[in-house]
């Protein structure tokens, strides 16, 4: 899972993930409020990738994260 700032990075990195990364399914991307926060602006985006047979590289995907100024969690 990749945690991006706004929803214009999340849509930019999900195109990008597929052709740099070969997916087999499309990444999901999901708003997540901030905990306590009322205001629509103050969300992260969520780009959620299925990765069963874990042949992604875990630090290739943290510095692609890194290019939209997000970072990689662990689900």
């Amino acid at each position: 899972m990749l945690v991006l700032p706004d929803r214009e990075a999340a849509d930019e990195a999900a195109r990008a993930l597929e052709g740099r990364f070969g997916l087999d399914e499309e990444p999901r991307i999901v708003r997540d409020a901030l905990a306590g926060e009322d205001d629509a602006e103050d969300a992260q985006w969520l780009v959620v990738l299925t990765d069963a047979e874990e042949r992604l590289d875990a630090a290739a995907l943290d510095s692609f994260a890194g290019e939209w100024d997000g970072w990689r969690e662990e689900p």
